[in-house]
């Protein structure tokens, strides 16, 4: 079962029982993403490391690698 049809049964569920209306899917993943985030960059602080974020490091590996020419 996917989450779209979970979602659509707990949603008929919710109306016949007139309960509150469960979130839809993928509502909240950027929240859950950047929480993720936090979370390891609190723990780098209390571990005496830099707190960057992880993206940019490694955005900064791909564009600044040496130029290495072909070998034929």
């Amino acid at each position: 079962m996917t989450a779209i049809e979970q979602y659509l049964i707990d949603t008929y569920r919710a109306s016949q029982q007139n309960a509150p209306m469960p979130p839809p899917p993928g509502r909240d993943d950027v929240a859950v993403l950047r929480g993720a985030r936090s979370y390891v960059q609190f723990q780098a602080v209390l571990e005496g490391r830099p707190a960057r974020h992880p993206w940019r490091a490694a955005l900064r590996r791909l564009l600044h690698r040496p130029h290495r020419p072909h070998a034929c």
